[in-house]
């Protein structure tokens, strides 16, 4: 027994003294290569990219805060990658046939790896030309939701219910993004046939100038909500246009509180919201 573990001893602690502490090194080195690109990514992004001259402080941050995500994500991979070799390599294995035969699995999923770097080009353009970022609410095709990450090869989304949607890139065909720049109230109310449209106009472009004053929502508001127009003649309503603009994700709050502020101007000026109404003739 004490034949063997000095024959034991005798192999493994030359190794454990070359190799092991080579791959410590690599390790440790790696690891620190990480944290000092991510700090260069970070500071080379914020220098690198220029104000639009149209996109807010915080919209330009989103950006960038999006370009170092990508960025970091494509230096840790290729360091994981490099460093993984480095070890095998250590480790006694040849790296020469993984890499040989690495790239014939790459040619047999050759048909898939199309889709692969369809959804890679897409995912670049979208970043180069500041489609969205991180922290946008966007719809595509059927799917809609604030953004949470994107990545090399998808952009994941969760909606109002809490649901996440991974998307790959090449498969987005068209991008609304409801929170570049600003957002815009734009609602559509009734009112009753007998009701004075001048008085009307009165009363919302008054409700929207106090809550544009109102210091709770003073920030969120970039033009007070006004009446617009007369939208169109319903069957019971006639239907005027209500539009203001608001700082970006904040429409929908802002919407909120304007028909809640609506509704009690109305039904204190006398002005009434109709019920769906049908006019029935009897034959005789």
């Amino acid at each position: 027994m004490k034949e063997l573990i000095t024959a034991w001893g005798k192999g493994i602690l030359p190794w454990l003294y070359v190799h092991g502490t080579r791959i410590a090194v690599i390790l440790i080195l790696a690891f620190v290569l990480n944290k000092a690109v991510r700090k260069f990514i970070e500071k080379a992004v914020r220098l690198a990219v220029v104000a639009d001259g149209v996109s807010s402080a915080e919209a330009e941050k989103k950006r960038e805060d999006t370009l170092i995500h990508i960025f970091n994500a494509v230096a840790r991979i290729t360091l994981l990658i490099l460093a993984g070799l480095m070890v095998l390599q250590e480790l006694g294995l040849m790296i020469g046939p993984i890499l040989a035969g690495a790239g014939i699995i790459g040619l047999a999923f050759g048909f898939g790896g199309q889709y692969l770097i369809r959804d890679l080009i897409a995912g670049f353009f979208i970043i180069l030309e500041n489609q969205y970022r991180i922290g946008d609410v966007v719809a595509f095709d059927g799917v809609d939701g604030m953004v949470e990450e994107i990545g090399l090869r998808t952009t994941t989304l969760r909606d109002l219910d809490g649901t996440v949607h991974h998307v790959p890139h090449g498969e987005i065909k068209r991008v609304s993004n409801l929170s570049k720049n600003f957002s815009r109230v734009n609602l559509d109310v009734g009112v009753a046939y007998d009701s004075d449209i001048g008085r009307v106009r009165a009363v919302v472009d008054r409700v929207g100038a106090e809550l544009a004053a109102d210091p709770r929502w003073r920030e969120a508001i970039t033009r007070p909500p006004q009446f617009l127009r007369v939208q169109r003649l319903g069957e019971s309503a006639v239907i005027i246009k209500v539009l203001g603009e608001t700082m970006p994700l904040k429409q929908w709050e802002v919407a909120g509180e304007l028909r809640q502020r609506l509704l009690a101007a109305f039904r204190s000026e006398g002005i009434d919201i109709p019920f769906p109404q049908r006019v029935v003739h009897q034959g005789k």
